[in-house]
């Protein structure tokens, strides 16, 4: 878990990120802030990376991207190109981001006789129930429910018998328990509506009508018979003596495991 924090900022969770070790081949789902950080203390780096997948384009989903393109190509030399993957907008929202980095690009080609082009990017934009493949990591994709926000997805990625899901912002719906049926792991982002629900501040409320709770959680794991359930993007961001309070209400939904944790939390399938 490269990142469970939320647009809130918080010292000690960095924005929504997951990352996937498949043998050697490393892939981010989203880049919340701070995420290029959170990868060095995972083990890896924006260099390792096969392939970032993105869910949809709110803010503390993606921006961190500028930061994965510019550390990616400086430390490969620009050899490398870096994947990124997503739906439709990711393509011209990647150019913007090129776009504000024209300045320390030309800054850096020009300091540095080993930089001699600008990164080297492969954008593909998905549509939901679109399927590839990063290296021997199959993926499938599905429309989520994260409106007005559209178009979300989430991914199935497929290693070596064990599968996983990692599903992004959404309400409960059939895209989701497609992605998660009878996966080793399926990772929801969650909120805890009942303490939204009593903080008197309309904005802060206006999330429970797109994102799933804790119990929306469990129940569509126990619908889709996930081996275990990871919850991540937690909010109002749980303390660690807190963390049992929130698995037990999962647990009332779902009796398979419930993980949930700090950053760098790691769930091994």
């Amino acid at each position: 878990m490269t990142g469970t924090g939320s647009p809130l900022p918080d010292a000690n969770r960095a924005g929504p990120s997951t990352l996937v070790k498949a043998g050697q081949t490393h892939i981010l789902i989203d880049a919340g802030r701070g995420v290029v950080m959170r990868l060095a203390g995972a083990d890896s780096s924006p260099m390792r990376l096969a392939g970032v997948l993105i869910t949809h384009l709110h803010s503390d989903h993606v921006c961190a991207i500028n930061d994965l393109i510019t550390t990616h190509w400086i430390m490969t030399q620009g050899n490398v190109a870096l994947r990124i993957y997503g739906p439709i907008g990711i393509s011209q929202f990647v150019k913007r981001q090129m776009h504000a980095l024209e300045p320390d690009i030309g800054y850096r080609i020009e300091h540095h006789d080993l930089l001699v082009n600008p990164p080297v990017l492969e954008i593909t934009e998905l549509d939901p129930g679109d399927s590839f493949t990063i290296d021997d990591v199959q993926i499938s994709t599905a429309v989520t429910e994260h409106s007005p926000v559209k178009p979300t997805i989430g991914f199935r990625l497929m290693h070596g018998g064990s599968t996983v899901a990692v599903v992004g912002d959404t309400l409960p719906c059939a895209g989701v328990d497609t992605l998660a049926r009878d996966v080793d792991a399926y990772v929801q982002t969650v909120i805890r509506r009942d303490i939204v629900e009593s903080i008197p501040n309309k904005m802060l409320q206006d999330i429970l009508d797109y994102h799933s709770g804790v119990v929306d959680a469990a129940q569509t794991a126990a619908r889709v018979d996930a081996k275990r359930l990871v919850l991540t993007h937690l909010v109002p961001a749980p303390s660690p003596d807190q963390y049992l309070e929130w698995i037990s209400r999962a647990a009332e939904h779902y009796d398979g495991e419930i993980v949930i944790g700090d950053d760098l939390t790691t769930v091994t399938v």
